[in-house]
């Protein structure tokens, strides 16, 4: 039986790389305001280059990115590109349709709720914060909590430890499948994998459950 349902944040509560995309856009479109001497959709496959080498929450990813393509660091392009970011990434960010309502019904049902996340730690809670989301769930565990990202055991176990419960007990909801689905059932967790979220293509090991609409855990959880 389902006693408690843990999910991932990004791309699994909200729409973390449709957020991404739009606030680069922005920044890129004050960069070339600003001054930067590179064509539109130049510029954001080249940064988007960086993500990939250098982590898609890199806070220094525009210091990076002009340092790279325009030997140093100019403050007014640099300054103008931080802004238009955090614009349009505070007024973008909500969770997925049915989001909020799902973790109403599920709470109501005595389900535990919980969030495991390779977010850094405070942005992890921000953006839960933000959405008014940070009531819903009883343990937050971070990247800046386990040390260690998903699939490592670790996120996993503090998490168990922290709501006493067993695997087999838990849900595990995510959008990636290497680093939710296998690491969640390498732990005996029962998995779900957010297919309106996914980025990255499915592994060998396969989920228990696919999610075209979040509102589909409360099925699983009354039929668990």
């Amino acid at each position: 039986m389902i006693k408690a349902v843990i999910f991932d944040l990004d791309n699994t509560l909200i729409d973390f790389m449709k957020m991404k995309r739009m606030s680069c856009e922005a920044a890129i479109s004050a960069m070339i305001d600003a001054g930067l001497e590179m064509k539109q959709s130049e510029a954001y496959g080249n940064l988007f280059e960086l993500y990939q080498v250098h982590g898609i929450e890199n806070p220094k990813i525009f210091q990076i990115f002009l340092k790279k393509y325009t030997g140093g660091v100019d403050f007014r392009i640099l300054s103008s590109a931080i802004a238009s970011y955090r614009k349009v990434q505070y007024g973008f960010l909500e969770p997925y349709p049915k989001v909020r309502r799902t973790l109403i019904k599920l709470t109501e049902q005595g389900l535990v709720l919980g969030v495991v996340s390779d977010a850094p730690k405070l942005k992890a809670w921000m953006r839960l914060s933000e959405m008014s989301l940070a009531d819903f769930f009883k343990i937050v565990i971070t990247l800046g909590d386990a040390k260690k990202p998903k699939p490592d055991k670790r996120p996993f176990t503090m998490a168990l430890k922290k709501l006493g419960i067993k695997p087999e007990e838990v849900l595990f909801v995510g959008d990636n499948p290497s680093r939710d689905i296998e690491g969640a059932k390498a732990m005996g967790m029962k998995a779900a994998l957010a297919r309106y979220g996914q980025v990255f293509p499915e592994g060998k090991i396969k989920p228990d459950y696919y999610l075209d609409d979040i509102v589909m855990v409360l099925k699983i959880v009354k039929g668990s």
